[in-house]
C-alpha cells in the first residue's frame, strides 16, 4: 500500500489558487457590504414602511440590523459541522444561493416585519460565506501562502465599511431602497456559477455531532430578550408590560439553560470550558463591551446626518467614510505590533482614541461643524483598527492548536452578539429620547414635508425641534461613551508582559515565548 504524502504547494500564488481566491472574495464582498449597507437606510425604512409624519420607531427598524447579526451568530458554529457533513463546495453554493434568495426577498418586502424576517434568511447565508471561504482558501493555498492570500481577502474586509454606506446611499438616492438588496442578485449569480466551475469537489467526511439543542436554546433566548428590550419604547418604558417582561424573562431562562447545557455535550455549540483560559476570558469580555458600544453607537451617525442635518442618504454615507479610512490605516499596523509587544500595551491606546471620539459625539448639536464630526469619526476609526485585531490575537495565541477553532468561533459569535445587543439597546435609548422631545419628530418630518413646519411654528419651531433632536442623539451617545469607559476595566487585565504561546503544545513542540 502506497504511503500517503502531504500535498506540495508552490511558493508563488499561481493561477489556480487565485481563481479560488476570486470566488471567496466575491462571497466576502456580498457578506461584508450587506452588514454596512443597511446602516444608512434606516431613516428611509422609517418613512417608507410608515410615513413622513408618523415614522416607524427607530428601535423597530434597527431590527433589520439586529436580526441579520443574530442570524450570523447562529450559523457560524454550524458551518464547520455542515462543511464536514455536506462538503465545502456544496455548502458554499448553498450559502451563496440562500444569501442571494434572501436578498431578493428583502427587496420584495412590503412591511418592516417582513423585511426583518427576510434579513434573517439573508444572514443565515451570509454567515456561512466567510468561515467557509477561509476553509476553502486554506486548503487551496496551504499554510505557507496564507499570509499573502489573507492580504487579498483583507481588501473587501477593509473597504466594506467605507464603500457599504456610500453604495447604499447612492442606490437609495438614485434608484430606490430595493436596490441595496437587489444588487446582490447579479453578484450572487456570478459568484454561484464561478464557484461551480472553479471550486474543486470534495467528499463529505462526517465528523463530530452538532449541538442542535444548544442552538435551540441560545438563539431564541437572545432574540426574545432583545425583543423585550426593543419593545420598551412602544410601551413607554414600562417594564411591567407583558410583551416586555415575558419576552425578557423567557429569553433569560433560555440563555441560562444554554449555559447549564453547554458543559454537558462533548462538542457544545459554544465551548464555555475555554473560559478557564484567563486571556480568552478577559479578551472576550473586552470584545463584548467594545463591540456593543462601538457598533451600536456607529449606527446612529448616518441617521443624525440625515434627520438632524437634512443630508441625502449618499452624503450621509460619504460623511461616515472617514471612520472606515481610519480603521484601514491602523489595522495592519496593529497587526504588526501585536507580534512585538504585549497586547495590554496596544489596546489601551486604541480604546483611548475611541473614547475621545465617542465623548466628542456626546457634545453634538444641530449645527456642529462637519470638520469636527469628520475628525471624530476618523479618530474612532483609528481606535477601532488598533483594538479589534489585537484582541483576537491575544485571545487565541495562548490556546493549544486543537482549541483554536473553538476559540475563534467563540470570539466571532461574541462580536456578533455584542453588536446585536449594542444596536438594540442604543436604538431603544434614542427612540425614548426622541419621544421625550415633543418637537423633535415633527421638525425631522418638516425637512421632507414643509406643510408640517407651519404646524410647529414655522422656521423657528423647526430650528427648536432639530436642536431637541440633536440633544437626543447626544444623550444617547452618553450611554455608548459609558460602555467604552467600562471597557477599560477588563483592558486593565490584558497581558502587559511577554506571553507563552501554546499553539503547538499538542503537537509535541515546546511553547514559544512571544511578545
Amino acid at each position: 500500500m502506497a504511503a500517503v504524502t502531504a500535498p506540495e504547494y508552490p511558493e508563488k500564488l499561481d493561477a489556480a489558487v487565485l481563481k479560488v481566491a476570486g470566488v471567496v472574495v466575491l462571497g466576502a464582498i456580498m457578506s461584508i457590504l450587506d452588514i454596512t449597507v443597511v446602516n444608512v437606510a434606516l431613516p428611509t425604512f422609517q418613512t417608507v414602511f410608515g410615513s413622513v409624519d408618523d415614522p416607524i420607531a427607530y428601535s423597530h427598524v434597527a431590527w433589520t440590523v439586529t436580526a441579520y447579526t443574530l442570524a450570523l451568530a447562529t450559523v457560524i458554529p454550524m458551518t464547520g459541522w455542515a462543511a464536514d457533513r455536506f462538503g465545502t463546495k456544496r455548502l458554499y453554493l448553498i450559502a451563496i444561493g440562500l444569501f442571494t434568495a434572501g436578498s431578493v426577498l428583502c427587496a420584495a418586502a412590503s412591511s418592516i416585519d417582513m423585511l426583518i424576517a427576510f434579513r434573517v434568511a439573508q444572514g443565515l447565508g451570509g454567515g456561512m460565506l466567510m468561515p467557509l471561504g477561509m476553509t476553502i482558501m486554506t486548503r487551496a493555498a496551504g499554510p505557507k501562502r496564507m499570509g499573502r492570500l489573507m492580504a487579498v481577502l483583507g481588501v473587501p474586509m477593509l473597504l466594506g465599511p467605507i464603500l457599504g454606506p456610500i453604495l447604499g446611499g447612492w442606490l437609495i438616492d438614485h434608484a430606490s431602497w430595493h436596490w441595496i438588496f437587489l444588487i446582490n442578485a447579479p453578484i450572487g449569480v456570478v459568484a454561484f456559477v464561478y464557484a461551480m466551475v472553479v471550486l474543486p469537489s470534495d467528499s463529505p467526511e462526517p465528523s463530530e455531532s452538532f449541538d442542535f439543542l444548544g442552538m435551540l436554546l441560545l438563539s431564541p433566548g437572545l432574540a426574545l430578550f432583545l425583543f423585550g428590550v426593543s419593545s420598551l419604547p412602544e410601551k413607554q418604558g414600562d417594564f411591567g408590560a407583558p410583551r416586555v417582561w415575558v419576552s425578557m424573562l423567557v429569553g433569560v431562562l433560555l440563555m441560562a439553560a444554554f449555559v447549564w447545557h453547554a458543559f454537558r455535550p462533548e462538542h457544545p455549540l459554544l465551548d464555555l470550558r475555554l473560559f478557564k483560559n484567563r486571556n480568552l476570558t478577559v479578551s472576550t469580555i473586552t470584545m463584548f463591551l467594545f463591540a456593543g458600544a462601538f457598533f451600536g453607537g456607529l449606527l446612529l451617525v448616518p441617521t443624525y446626518f440625515q434627520q438632524v442635518r437634512g443630508e441625502s442618504t449618499l452624503d450621509a454615507g460619504l460623511l461616515i467614510a472617514p471612520q472606515g479610512i481610519g480603521a484601514m490605516l491602523t489595522m495592519p499596523i496593529a497587526g504588526a505590533l501585536v507580534d512585538r509587544f504585549p497586547v495590554g500595551r496596544i489596546v489601551p491606546f486604541g480604546l483611548v482614541l475611541i473614547a475621545i471620539g465617542m465623548f466628542g459625539l456626546t457634545q453634538i448639536e444641530a449645527d456642529t461643524s462637519y470638520t469636527v464630526l469628520i475628525g471624530l469619526l476618523f479618530v474612532m476609526g483609528l481606535g477601532m483598527g488598533a483594538t479589534m485585531m489585537p484582541l483576537f490575537t491575544t485571545a487565541l495565541k495562548t490556546l493549544t492548536h486543537h482549541e483554536v477553532a473553538r476559540g475563534s468561533t467563540l470570539l466571532n459569535i461574541t462580536q456578533q452578539i455584542a453588536s446585536s445587543v449594542g444596536v438594540a439597546i442604543i436604538s431603544v435609548m434614542l427612540t425614548n429620547q426622541l419621544q421625550n422631545a415633543p418637537l423633535a419628530q415633527p421638525a425631522i418630518a418638516a425637512q421632507q414635508d414643509p406643510a408640517i413646519a407651519a404646524q410647529i411654528g414655522g422656521p423657528a419651531g423647526v430650528a427648536q425641534g432639530l436642536a431637541q433632536a440633536a440633544e437626543a442623539f447626544a444623550n444617547t451617545y452618553w450611554l455608548a461613551f459609558g460602555l467604552v469607559m467600562l471597557t477599560f476595566v477588563p483592558v486593565f487585565f490584558l497581558p502587559r508582559k511577554r506571553e507563552e504561546t501554546h499553539l503547538l503544545d499538542d503537537q509535541g513542540v515546546p511553547p514559544v515565548v512571544v511578545h
